[in-house]
């Protein structure tokens, strides 16, 4: 009893940002059709290294692609012909809502727009998520996460002072402008489900790459403040709040608000700085972050990060560095089935990060990625399609 059991999802889409958001859409209950080009490998995904399952279809085998894709079903379908449109648009008639991420001008060169399908079943909605929009002078520009990154300002407020502009080290704007496409798609099929009537809705990686500059833009445009780099990773205005060092190597600390650094004081056992006239508010703290720095860094440095966690456990903000290997051996990640088994279909075990979402008393579905086609004869079937309709349809290469 998953919230969108009732819920069928056509995707057009290809490797991360599209999948990423559908693939919530999937594990929360979602019939999710992959649609890919029977003629060119289907998703590019697939065929992402360097790292595979040993022993599983090569059409599946990529983690890559498992990372996108568990729980989805897979259609071939060449949509650049008229036979492959013909069964969009009959599977159109069984679903919920569309969605794609392509080049902005696709959509409406492969008629996945709600203009041509709204035709066909008016409760359709039309989820696009594209580059930069599908209008405007870039409307064909293709684009990628670490473009957008580097053009919204990502890499001149990432890394050390005086170090090479740099990335922010994951797919971010990809992940993040996935989960909007599947949040305005159901926001679309809220209004569709009371309405009767569908429609296209729209997010694209550059405008949630620049939207999540967030309050460092509106202080620009506000104050006409320059964000800069930070020495250790420091927030722009509240101190402490950063990389401080210990005996055996960093902790990074986040006193927002005024009564954490009080509480911290007393954790390290220097009370007196509570009421030092040089740190009692934040004004104070941030004209003397040099000095905060240096005061910490010497308290936290006469013991290990992990004796630090265990003072500062619930009661000051707190965490230890780690690297991905460690951060996923960390006890509380498998304390909160943060990691889910999967069997694919060929019978590998292997492991993937469970859905963030959780449906008390419901269990997740964990199916792993499909093989490529691996639902094709089963959904025309359901579409109605006979055997020998279905054996042509391949002869031709149409699916």
């Amino acid at each position: 009893m998953l919230p969108l059991r009732n819920v069928r999802v056509i995707a057009v889409e290809q490797y991360g940002a599209g999948p990423f958001g559908t693939q919530f859409l999937a594990d929360l209950g979602a019939e999710v059709i992959k649609i890919e080009n029977p003629k060119d490998g289907g998703d590019v995904a697939r065929s992402v290294g360097p790292y595979s399952l040993d022993g599983e279809d090569l059409t599946s085998a990529s983690l890559f692609f498992q990372s996108f894709n568990r729980n989805k079903r897979s259609l071939t379908l060449d949509l650049g012909r008229p036979e492959g449109r013909e069964i969009l648009h009959d599977l159109a008639r069984t679903a919920d809502a569309l969605c794609s991420n392509m080049r902005g001008d696709v959509p409406d060169k492969l008629g996945l727009t709600y203009r041509t399908l709204g035709e066909i079943n008016p409760k359709l909605v039309c989820s696009h998520l594209t580059a930069y929009g599908r209008e405007g002078s870039r409307r064909n520009w293709p684009g990628y996460d670490f473009l957008m990154q580097a053009e919204a300002g990502y890499f001149s407020i990432t890394g050390e002072p005086g170090t090479p502009p740099a990335r922010m080290g994951l797919s971010i704007v990809d992940m993040m402008t996935g989960l909007g496409m599947a949040y305005a798609m159901l926001a679309a099929l809220l209004e569709a489900r009371e309405t009767g009537r569908g429609r296209d809705i729209d997010v694209s990686l550059f405008d949630f790459a620049l939207f999540n500059l967030n309050y460092l833009a509106h202080w620009h445009l506000a104050a006409g403040h320059e964000a800069v780099r930070l020495e250790r990773s420091a927030h722009p205005s509240l101190t402490p709040c950063a990389l401080y060092k210990t005996a055996d190597g960093w902790v990074y600390l986040m006193c927002n608000k005024e009564k954490f650094w009080g509480t911290l004081c007393t954790a390290i056992g220097r009370e007196d700085l509570i009421d030092d006239p040089r740190f009692r508010t934040f004004r104070e703290r941030f004209r003397n972050r040099p000095l905060v720095a240096e005061v910490l860094d010497a308290e936290l440095s006469k013991r290990p990060t992990a004796e630090w966690l265990e003072r500062f456990g619930g009661k000051v903000p707190a965490a230890p560095v780690y690297g991905v290997a460690d951060a996923l051996a960390n006890p509380f990640v498998r304390e909160g089935g943060r990691i889910q088994a999967l069997e694919s279909a060929d019978g590998v075990p292997f492991e993937l990060l469970a859905c963030p979402v959780r449906v008390p008393g419901e269990e997740l579905p964990a199916r792993p990625g499909p093989k490529l086609g691996a639902d094709t004869d089963a959904l025309l079937e359901e579409l109605g399609y006979d055997q020998a309709r279905i054996a042509g349809l391949r002869e031709r290469e149409i699916v």
